[in-house]
């Protein structure tokens, strides 16, 4: 009974895995996370890219892979990595939406090559690869954008967003603030053909002293 007991190997088991099965899966790993990092590079609109996110999809795809190995061939294995993998915790905010997109792209074909099924890991990332090429890139002239006005007065404010009206597809009050020096209006607008000329003919009306147009994103904060 102790003989059973102590019986192990672990010689034994490495031996069980393929040297060539391990080498061909990560390969593949690599060429299909080099595959997404590209994608990423070419589709990437966020201001400020960051080289080690990149670099991390490949990683995470790779490390993937191995994980799914170790799981596939030993049921032990698999409850101690899933417990293992159950008290991490990541804390790094992810602020673009694609990033995400990517973060479970890469994890997903990670899993799919790791469970050996290697023509839909290439099929699948050839045509998600496709699909974000031609919607990330695609242009559009309904980019929002956000002009700050700043004017001293009640008719200023009016013959503001009355010229708004008529040199944009759509305009919203996103904020006012107001003070005894004046009034600062910000207003989320939609361009004419792309078209700023709006911003000159905002100064030239009688108590408006300040007007700048920036790139809106999205995100609004006071």
């Amino acid at each position: 009974m102790l003989e059973q007991i102590f019986n192990f190997s672990f010689l034994d088991k490495a031996a069980s895995f393929s040297i060539p099965d391990i080498l061909a899966a990560l390969l593949i790993s690599f060429a299909t996370g080099l595959f997404i990092f590209f994608v990423y590079t070419k589709t990437f609109k966020g201001v400020m890219y960051s080289s080690s996110f990149g670099i991390s999809l490949i990683a995470m795809e790779l490390i993937t892979t191995l994980v799914i190995l170790a799981v596939s061939s030993n049921l032990i294995i698999s409850l101690g990595m899933v417990g293992a993998l159950s008290i991490v915790r990541f804390r790094t905010v992810v602020k673009e939406p694609l990033d995400l997109v990517y973060l479970f792209w890469s994890i997903t074909v990670g899993i799919i090559v790791g469970a050996g099924l290697i023509p839909l890991a290439i099929i699948g990332s050839v045509i998600i690869g496709l699909i974000l090429f031609i919607f990330a890139n695609r242009k559009t002239n309904d980019t929002p954008y956000v002009v700050v006005i700043s004017c001293a007065g009640e008719q200023a404010e009016t013959q503001s967003l009355q010229l708004l009206n008529t040199h944009t597809k759509k305009h919203v009050v996103k904020a006012k603030s107001v003070s005894k020096e004046g009034m600062e209006l910000t207003v989320e607008v939609r361009l004419k053909e792309s078209s700023s000329q709006f911003v000159n003919l905002l100064l030239g009306i009688e108590g408006v002293y300040n007007a700048t147009l920036v790139s809106y994103n999205g995100d609004y904060y006071m």
